[in-house]
């Protein structure tokens, strides 16, 4: 291993928390969906940040709209206007329908925000005791200790009890169990069309439209999670547009900053006026240089692009579906899941890509792949190449 390469991971373990399991790589630079580590080895990317380069390394656009936002004012406080924030803004709800926006962080952060609008919402209307909101078993909403509570996976209910109450959990795709929770305490329903941190699982088309129908009758606050699924990943702007729904809060983060941290909260005409002053906030949401870096990206979020996505996707699908070792593919567009047969473990998997020149991620128990949504026929094909070559040699 290179010398500096080989000082980082030493630095990074005296110094950094335990909390990664890094894999032994240390990236130096890259280009498009093209990585290179320290010793110049090069690297197919169908990672992305996990999600977050949208439009690959080096993004021409991007690196503009950073640089002359940076060359004007890093950061102002929320107390004032923020001309990139208001046009983020703007391009979010005319791309939309939705009303109004606020700008966090972080995935999180945004369902953090949505938690707090759907009991604000019932209490606002109904007053004390309608709190509750019922998430799906196997979702992943955050690692603070709200969203950790709202997250349906056992293995995070661990180490930092008390949870927060409130939560209740039903069966993914089974509109029965969705029924059976619903009572006078329930203010909401939360659920990611395709729940990506458990291995990029879809929910039915029937489901969500089920969900839909829940929270209309009931006057419910449709909470929908795009933090891994929005901003182009499964081939559609968000991917509840895919479905005819309306949701009444829509989450997103990952790939709308291109690599910058930032969440977005969107309203809908039923929840715009919920939050008012004083009742959230955020120091660095809608920061000027990643509200820039994110109108970047959504701007470029097109027809055109969206097509590419499907393209792309599809032919993920027909060349892994023939791959040796894979037992089913999950996901849409650009958010592909991979389940193996039992010979094979997914991180030994990864770890074997990494040395053919490719990398992809985990989810439970699968393989995940988050290309960059820019990624060429070529850089896609390549990647495949040594995916494939990876898979046949197991």
């Amino acid at each position: 291993m290179n010398k500096k390469a080989e000082l980082i991971e030493n630095n990074d373990k005296t110094y950094i928390a335990n909390t990664y399991k890094r894999f032994d790589i240390v990236i130096e630079k890259g280009e498009g969906a093209n990585l290179i580590d320290f010793d110049g080895k090069s690297y197919v990317d169908f990672s992305s940040g996990i999600g977050t380069l949208s439009f690959g390394v080096k993004d021409s656009e991007w690196i503009n709209a950073v640089t002359q936002q940076a060359n004007l004012i890093q950061h102002t406080s929320n107390l004032y206007y923020n001309e990139p924030q208001t046009k983020l803004a703007k391009l979010l709800c005319e791309k939309t329908g939705m009303k109004k926006v606020f700008f966090s962080n972080s995935g999180a952060e945004a369902n953090e925000c949505a938690i707090k609008t759907a009991r604000k919402y019932s209490f606002d209307k109904y007053g004390e005791g309608r709190n509750e909101i019922i998430c799906l078993e196997n979702s992943f909403h955050g690692r603070t200790i709200a969203t950790l509570s709202a997250t349906g996976q056992d293995v995070f209910h661990q180490y930092f009890m008390p949870f927060v109450g409130g939560f209740k959990f039903a069966k993914a795709n089974d509109n029965s169990s969705i029924d059976a929770l619903v009572n006078e305490k329930t203010c909401a329903i939360m659920l990611e069309t395709i729940q990506g941190e458990a291995g990029v699982n879809n929910l039915d088309a029937s489901f969500i439209k089920h969900v839909q129908e829940v929270c209309d009758k009931n006057d419910l606050v449709f909470i929908v999670d795009e933090v891994q699924t929005g901003n182009g990943r499964t081939g559609y702007l968000y991917s509840y547009m895919e479905y005819g729904v309306h949701p009444d809060v829509v989450t997103t983060a990952k790939g709308i900053a291109g690599g910058l941290p930032m969440g977005a909260i969107l309203f809908s005409e039923k929840t715009e006026k919920t939050l008012g002053y004083g009742e959230h906030g955020s120091t660095f949401g809608g920061n000027p240089i990643c509200a820039s870096a994110a109108y970047s990206i959504v701007s470029r979020i097109d027809d055109k692009l969206l097509a590419h996505v499907k393209e792309m996707g599809n032919i993920i699908v027909e060349r892994l579906s023939k791959a040796k070792h894979v037992k089913k593919l999950t996901g849409k567009g650009l958010m592909v899941g991979i389940q193996f047969d039992d010979t094979v473990t997914n991180l030994d998997i990864c770890k074997k890509a990494m040395d053919n020149g490719v990398i992809c991620l985990t989810a439970k128990k699968n393989l995940r792949l988050l290309p960059p949504l820019s990624i060429t026929k070529e850089e896609l094909n390549l990647g495949l190449d040594r995916l494939i070559k990876t898979l046949e040699e197991a």
